[in-house]
């Protein structure tokens, strides 16, 4: 398998290399030079693997470069973390189901990929005798499923920015309490889109990515994207069993458009039993817009009770577009160049019948995440946290014909205050949140500017 840039402009790369890179050199995306389908011999011997085995199994499509026997030792050490032994389990609560994504370290959907990744990088840069500076941006759960991927690995220092107090105080927690001399937390005083794009000027300037050997934990890195696909087939086998049908669809709380187009990927792996994405916002809703309308233009991030989606410019669309426009990377190059300067993209009707294929969508307000949670706890006694509750809405407008997987992105106790405002109590806090307040702290506030991080980065790097 190598991997090609959305943009168009490098030359084909292999795994490791891509690995590696985080965003293309021509400030494009990678994505695979193809995006195998499952033949039904395939699909039936996935169906009842171990979700390592799975993984092991899945990732062998896109990893040519790791011998078989390294893969599946990365892969072991990565879930070895998580407290359930089915690592995503899968549970019917009312009339949906809920795929439960936070049962690792930090509590997030992000460690999925986020655990396996570090193992990798580390795994990588001995390989090579080589250092890394990775550097990425939070809206809440990615900084601290990165941090506790990466923190204490040999060879690797970390810089993750997050917009200052616009992420829940837990989430704030769980990364600013890991004080461990690889880690660097960069509180910017701005909005997570301002965070993201100072780490992608970084990125592109190549000259500095090279000289401090930048790499990337976001999902603008491919790995964590082929990581993520692996819970949607592993909850696709079990709900379609358990229901006795072949097509179901998965509805998604998103504001990075990442988690979704790792069902997006699944979806076409597995020849359309996914039978749509159910693309779920709050009111953040370029996304929602897109799909409904045909409307993807910026607007004023607003501040919600689902702080890691409260995201306008989603840095995985990209990906998406490259695969809706007939994997063209001079029509994708050209109109990311006038999307950076309009702040919006136009698409004709009949592209707009096309991602209707693929997607369905809904917006949930404020106030309609807290009525969800509330009234989904008195039907089923199970507490939702504001993100999930945002999913499970948008479910619940689009039941008819098939069973729905929603995915729980995070364990509600990360988010007590949305909770108590819903039930009027807060959630248990699970062990690893119990003695967050009493750790020592260790963050940076910078402005939001680029050459404040690159003088931080340029002063602490490896």
């Amino acid at each position: 398998m190598r991997y090609l840039s959305t943009r168009g402009g490098v030359a084909p790369l292999a795994f490791k290399e891509t690995v590696l890179s985080g965003l293309a050199e021509d400030g494009g995306l990678i994505v695979p030079e193809l995006v195998p389908v499952l033949p039904e011999a395939e699909i039936g011997a996935l169906r009842d693997l171990s979700y390592q085995e799975l993984a092991f199994r899945v990732f062998r499509y896109f990893v040519d470069d790791i011998p078989r026997e390294d893969l599946r030792r990365l892969i072991n050490r990565a879930y070895a973390t998580f407290t359930h032994p089915d690592i995503t389990p899968v549970v019917k609560k009312g009339p949906v189901w809920i795929l439960e994504l936070f049962h690792g370290p930090t509590l997030a959907f992000k460690d999925l990929a986020l655990q396996f990744l570090g193992h990798l990088f580390e795994y990588l840069l001995a390989e090579r005798g080589e250092r890394m500076n990775i550097l990425g941006a939070t809206s809440g759960d990615t900084g601290s499923a990165a941090i506790y991927g990466v923190r204490g690995k040999k060879n690797l220092a970390i810089f993750i920015l997050h917009p200052h107090g616009r992420v829940s105080p837990v989430q704030a927690l769980q990364m600013t309490t890991v004080t461990d001399p690889n880690v660097f937390n960069l509180a910017i005083e701005g909005t997570f889109d301002d965070c993201q794009a100072i780490v992608k000027r970084l990125f592109a300037d190549l000259e500095f990515k090279r000289k401090y050997r930048l790499g990337a934990v976001n999902s603008i890195n491919w790995a964590r994207v082929m990581a993520q696909i692996v819970y949607y087939l592993w909850a696709y086998f079990r709900v379609a069993e358990a229901e006795g049908v072949e097509r179901v669809r998965f509805s998604v709380p998103t504001g990075n458009f990442g988690d979704i187009f790792a069902g997006y990927l699944a979806r076409r792996m597995l020849s359309g039993r996914i039978e749509r994405l159910i693309l779920a916002t709050n009111e953040n809703d370029i996304l929602t817009r897109f799909v409904n309308r045909g409307d993807y233009s910026v607007r004023e991030v607003v501040p919600t009770i689902s702080p890691s989606m409260d995201i306008q410019v989603a840095s995985n669309f990209e990906r998406y577009l490259y695969y809706l426009w007939g994997e063209d990377p001079a029509r994708v190059r050209e109109a990311m160049e006038r999307f950076g300067e309009e702040k919006r993209l136009e698409f004709s009707p009949e592209e707009i019948e096309r991602v209707r294929e693929d997607f369905l969508s809904a917006s949930v307000t404020q106030e309609e995440t807290l009525e969800t949670i509330r009234e989904f706890y008195r039907d089923t006694g199970y507490i939702l946290d504001p993100h999930t509750a945002v999913g499970v809405r948008a479910a619940l407008e689009f039941l008819e014909d098939y069973p729905v997987i929603c995915l729980a992105t995070a364990h509600p106790a990360k988010f007590p205050e949305a909770v108590s405002r819903a039930l009027g109590f807060e959630p248990p806090v699970p062990e690893p949140l119990s003695d967050l307040t009493s750790k020592p702290r260790r963050v940076v506030l910078l402005p939001a500017e680029v050459e404040a991080v690159r003088r931080f980065i340029s002063e602490h790097a490896l």
